[in-house]
C-alpha cells in the first residue's frame, strides 16, 4: 500500500428533507488501499457514493480528492478528476456493443468538441482511433475480449458488470468506486471478481467498495467502515470489524467466522 491520503470526508451529511441519509461521515482513504462501506440495506452507502462522484451535492461536510475540494462538483468534471464508479443496478447502453459502452468511458478524457465530430476533423479521428484502442485493452482486462461486438443486452449478467468496470477504468482513474460489484454472482465468478480487484489495484489505483457478500469483503479489503442508519457504526481491519460487538448485533448477525 502506497502512503498518504487520497480521499476524504469531514463530517460528509446528506439530508433529504427530514431524512438524514448520511449523517457525520468521515473517511480517510489512502492511496493504493482497498476500502470497503458495508452496511445494512438503507445505510447510506450509495448516498455517499453518490456525494463523492457528484450526483449529490452534500448537505454539510467536506469532500476533498487529492487535497482539493470536490463537494458539489458536477459528475463529469469529478470523472476529469480522476474518479470513477460503477452502479448497484447495471446502467450500460443495452443497444451498444461492448467496445461502444467501454469508448464511452474513454470520451470522458477527449477533448475534441461534437463539431469537430460532426466535421470529422483529423484530431477527431485520431482520438476516436485512441478511444477504440483503449476501450480494446481494459475489455483484455476484464477478460471480455472475444464480446467486442456483442450487445450490452445480450451479454450475461457477470460480463455486464465487468463491462461496466471496464468502462470506468477507460476513464483513467485514480480512485474506482464499485458498487457492489458482486452482487447476483455465483461462486465462481465471485472469485474471479475478487482477482480483478486484485489486479485493479496492481495498477495503482485505489479502490472503494459497497459490498453485502462477506467473503469478497473479508478477503480482499485492507480496511472497512461499517455504517448503519447513516452514520458510522466502526471503523477498522476486517478482523477488528467482524468482532465488533455493535456490528454483530447491527449487522453480521454472528461472528463472520463462526460455524454455521
Amino acid at each position: 500500500m502506497i502512503d498518504g491520503c487520497l480521499l476524504e470526508t469531514r463530517s460528509l451529511t446528506m439530508h433529504f428533507g427530514g431524512v438524514k441519509a448520511v449523517n457525520g461521515v468521515s473517511l480517510q482513504i489512502q492511496r493504493g488501499e482497498i476500502y470497503s462501506i458495508i452496511g445494512p440495506n438503507g445505510a447510506g452507502k450509495t448516498t455517499v457514493f453518490n456525494c463523492l462522484t457528484g450526483f449529490y451535492a452534500p448537505t454539510a461536510g467536506a469532500i476533498l480528492f487529492e487535497g482539493r475540494s470536490i463537494a458539489g462538483l458536477a459528475s463529469h468534471h469529478v470523472t476529469r478528476r480522476g474518479i470513477a464508479r460503477t452502479f448497484q443496478n447495471v446502467r450500460l447502453f443495452g443497444e451498444m456493443t461492448a467496445l461502444e459502452n467501454a469508448m464511452i468511458g474513454r470520451f470522458a478524457r477527449t477533448r475534441s468538441g461534437v463539431l469537430a465530430s460532426m466535421l470529422a476533423l483529423g484530431s477527431s479521428r485520431r482520438e476516436e482511433r485512441a478511444a477504440a484502442q483503449r476501450a480494446l485493452e481494459e475489455l483484455a482486462f476484464v477478460g471480455l475480449s472475444s464480446r467486442t461486438d456483442t450487445w450490452a443486452r445480450n451479454l450475461a449478467y457477470g460480463d455486464q458488470r465487468r463491462l461496466e468496470i471496464a468502462r470506468a477504468l477507460a476513464t483513467d482513474p485514480a480512485l474506482l468506486l464499485l458498487d457492489e460489484p458482486g452482487a447476483g454472482m455465483n461462486p465462481s465468478e465471485i472469485e474471479r471478481t475478487m482477482d480483478l480487484i486484485d489486479r485493479i489495484r496492481a495498477r495503482g489505483i485505489t479502490v472503494v467498495l459497497i459490498e453485502h457478500h462477506m467473503k469478497l469483503v473479508m478477503s480482499i479489503s485492507d480496511r472497512i467502515t461499517v455504517l448503519d442508519h447513516g452514520e458510522p457504526l466502526c471503523q477498522g481491519t476486517p478482523d477488528e470489524v467482524c468482532n465488533n460487538p455493535r456490528v454483530i448485533e447491527a449487522y453480521l448477525g454472528k461472528r463472520y467466522d463462526d460455524p454455521e
